[in-house]
C-alpha cells in the first residue's frame, strides 16, 4: 500500500539558497552563532550562547558523539593519473572499532573518484609516521555486494588503519563548500564532544557547543546523554526523484550503551532534545528496534535494521516507547551485551508520528530538497517554509558552517 508520505512531491520542499548563504568557514567563536527560535509557531532570533535560556525546565538533551574521520585517500598511478578512494564503511571487519584497529590489512565499501582509470592492479602510497616510511597499497576487490570494495595492506604491523588514516587521508568536508579541507577543518569539523571514529560528515547541529556552554548546561541542572550514529555521504544526496516513493535512503550505523537506553525509556519524550537530525534518526530508530525486537526475539545482529519505510505501517506502531524500548533492554540482557548496535535506514518525512523526540529539536539549516529538510518538516507540522524565510530574511548562515535553529512545537 502507498502511503501519503510516500506520494510527497519534492518540488514542494524546494527553495532559492543563494551560495553567498552557504557558510564556506565557521564563525571565530562558535557559541557566537546565531539561534532561530522557534517556539508554538512563533519565530524570534538570538545567540546561540543563550541557548540554555529558552530550554525547557528539565529537558534532557542527546548528543552524536560520533567522529570524522580523514576518509579520503589520495593515489596517483605511474601514469600521472590521480585516484580517490573515499572510505565509506568498513567491511572486514565490519566494526567501525575494530577495522580502525587493524594492523596489517582491512576492506572497506568505497567510492572511487577517476575510477575508469583504474583498470587493475593496485595503487601504493607511501607515507611517513613518526619518522618512519609505511608502504601502503590499495587494490580492488571483487564482490557481490553493493559499492566498489577495497583491501588495504600496509607494511608496518606497528601502525593501525586508524593511524594510516590520520596520516594519509584528508578530511571529507562538504561538497557544497567548494573547497578542499584546509588545516582549520581538522578542528572546525568536530564537535568538541567528538570521541568515536567513524564518521564521513560531521553532525554539524553540535559544532555551536562549547565547553563553556556544555559547563552552563550542567549548571542549569538539564541532562545530557551520548549516543552514536556514523553520518555516512548519503547525507549530502539530495531527493532525485519526482516522489519520495523513488528515493532510497542510505544505511548508517547506530551504537546506543545499555545505560543511556534505560535513562530515555524512564525519561519523558516530551522533555527530549535531540542534538542534530542524526540524534532524532537514532532515537526514533531506537523505537522501531525494539518493535522488530518484539516480532522477532531472537534476531541474529544483522537483522537489527531499521527500513525506511516501516515506520508508515500501522502494524508497527503498536507499542509504547517505553515497551520498545523494554524489548531491547531485554534482547542487551540474553545476548550479554552492554551496548546495542543496530543499522538504520529511517526517512522521517511529513506523516512521521514521533515517538522518542518531541521536546525539541537542535538543527542548522539544510539544503533544498533533502531527506533533513523533510524532518524539519515533519516535526514542525510543515511549517518549514515559514522558517527558512525568516532565516533568509534575517541573513542566517546556511548548512554545515552556518547557524542553528531551536525548533519547540509547544
Amino acid at each position: 500500500m502507498t502511503t501519503k508520505t510516500q506520494q510527497i512531491r519534492i518540488e514542494t520542499y524546494h527553495y532559492v539558497l543563494p551560495d553567498e548563504r552557504i557558510a564556506k568557514y565557521p564563525l571565530a567563536q562558535r557559541d557566537e552563532s546565531q539561534l532561530l527560535l522557534y517556539r508554538a509557531g512563533e519565530i524570534t532570533r538570538s545567540r546561540f550562547r543563550y541557548l540554555p535560556d529558552y530550554l525547557p525546565a528539565g529537558a534532557l538533551l542527546v548528543f552524536n558523539n560520533t567522529r570524522v574521520i580523514c576518509a579520503r585517500m589520495l593515489f596517483r598511478k605511474e601514469s600521472g593519473a590521480e585516484i580517490e578512494i573515499f572510505c565509506l564503511e568498513p567491511f572486514a571487519p565490519s566494526d567501525y572499532t575494530l577495522a580502525f584497529q587493524q594492523t596489517l590489512s582491512c576492506r572497506w565499501i568505497c567510492l572511487v573518484g577517476n575510477l575508469k582509470k583504474w583498470k587493475e592492479g593496485p595503487l601504493h602510497k607511501t607515507l611517513r609516521i613518526n619518522g618512519r616510511a609505511v608502504n601502503l597499497q590499495a587494490r580492488r576487490t571483487p564482490s557481490a555486494a553493493p559499492g566498489q570494495h577495497i583491501t588495504f595492506t600496509w607494511d608496518n604491523p606497528a601502525l593501525t588503519f586508524g593511524q594510516l588514516l590520520e596520516a594519509g587521508g584528508q578530511l571529507p568536508v562538504p561538497p557544497y563548500l567548494h573547497r578542499e579541507a584546509e588545516e582549520s577543518d581538522l578542528e572546525n569539523y568536530q564537535t568538541v564532544y567528538s570521541s568515536v571514529k567513524g564518521s564521513v560528515a560531521a553532525p554539524t547541529a553540535g559544532l555551536h557547543f562549547t565547553p563553556e556552554l556544555l559547563q552552563a548546561l550542567d549548571a542549569k541542572g538539564f541532562g545530557r546523554e551520548e549516543l552514536t550514529l556514523h553520518v555516512g555521504a548519503g547525507t549530502f544526496r539530495p531527493v532525485r526523484h519526482d516522489t519520495l516513493e523513488e528515493h532510497e535512503m542510505h544505511t548508517e550505523y547506530i551504537s546506543v550503551s545499555r545505560s543511556v537506553i534505560e535513562r530515555i525509556r524512564k525519561s519523558d519524550a516530551r522533555l527530549m532534545v535531540a542534538v542534530g537530525t542524526t540524534s532524532v534518526r537514532t532515537l526514533e530508530s531506537l523505537y522501531y528496534v525494539g518493535v522488530l525486537l518484539s516480532e522477532h526475539p531472537h534476531a541474529a545482529p544483522q537483522e537489527l535494521v531499521v527500513p525506511q519505510w516501516m515506520p508508515y505501517l500501522e502494524t508497527h506502531n503498536r507499542l509504547t516507547p517505553a515497551q520498545a524500548l523494554r524489548h531491547v533492554l531485554d534482547y542487551l540482557d540474553r545476548q550479554g551485551l552492554d551496548r546495542l548496535i543496530a543499522a538504520t535506514q529511517i526517512l522521517i518525512a511529513p506523516g512521521y508520528v514521533f515517538k522518542m523526540v518531541r521536546g525539541g529539536i537542535i538543527t542548522n539549516f539544510h539544503q533544498p530538497r533533502s531527506t533533513l529538510l523533510l524532518l524539519v518538516s515533519a516535526f514542525v507540522g510543515g511549517d518549514w517554509e515559514r522558517i527558512y524565510a525568516y532565516a533568509l530574511a534575517h541573513d542566517f548562515r546556511f548548512l554545515s558552517y552556518g547557524d542553528s535553529s531551536l525548533l519547540l512545537p509547544r
